[in-house]
């Protein structure tokens, strides 16, 4: 009998659209009976075992982890032959998570800085449309929640999420705000003690895939399917799959 899973969902503990509650009866009607529960930057605290059946499902317990691979250590380990990665963030997945204290203050630390560079981005935006979106700053808060703010809001012209953020919360977009992300060997290191697994997510969203395809050499995987908004040519992440 074949198994399709889901290795990359996010709930409403960050910016999905789904709660836990609702994932197995749309994993269900989509085929699927495995599911990873990879929330960004957060730990589901529904999910008490690295591993749970819940409702005819098998659920995952992960995580999304955003990083910034350009660090001294890093580059110094790249020095000797590899490649210096991706100048831009990247985003790991860890499967199979039992946390650990260590993973647990570095996630509350990311979570107070996520908590006020949502406010920030609130309010800059709501400077630059002139409206109050009604929107609080939370942890868990993403740029997604802030678009979707915005195209409720009746007062504004935007219709899809993917124009707020072109327009206003992109990076280097009026109304974006940097945050303070871990290194890429904290946090391998990281979701490494905490999870059975740790890959690199979507290759293909980074502006350099092979640069950041590179980076799987320090890693057990990377995500091979993804719902990319265009074609992409699958040779690289092929090739890193057979050389790493």
């Amino acid at each position: 009998m074949s198994v399709f899973a889901d290795l990359h969902v996010h709930t409403t503990n960050s910016d999905g659209e789904m709660a836990l509650s609702e994932v197995p009866e749309a994993a269900r009607d989509a085929g699927v009976s495995v599911v990873a529960i990879t929330d960004h930057d957060r730990l589901h605290p529904e999910l008490p075992t690295p591993v749970t059946a819940f409702e005819g499902v098998t659920v995952v317990h992960g995580i999304e982890l955003r990083v910034e691979p350009r660090s001294e250590d890093y580059e110094s380990d790249q020095s000797s032959g590899g490649s210096d990665g991706p100048g831009e963030r990247v985003d790991l997945l860890g499967y199979g998570a039992t946390p650990t204290p260590e993973l647990v203050d570095e996630l509350d630390r990311i979570q107070r800085d996520r908590k006020e560079r949502g406010r920030a981005i609130i309010e800059s935006v709501e400077d630059h449309l002139g409206v109050d979106l009604d929107l609080e700053a939370r942890e868990g808060l993403g740029r997604p929640h802030v678009a979707r703010a915005v195209v409720d809001h009746a007062e504004t012209a935007y219709d899809e999420i993917g124009d707020v953020f072109d327009d206003l919360i992109a990076d280097g977009g009026p109304c974006f705000v940097a945050r303070e992300v871990t290194s890429f060997e904290r946090g391998v290191d990281l979701l490494s003690d905490a999870c059975g697994l740790v890959g690199l997510a979507h290759p293909y969203r980074y502006d350099d895939p092979e640069a950041a395809l590179e980076l799987t050499r320090h890693l057990d995987a990377v995500e091979r399917y993804y719902p990319y908004d265009r074609e992409v040519d699958p040779r690289p992440v092929e090739r890193a799959i057979a050389e790493y």
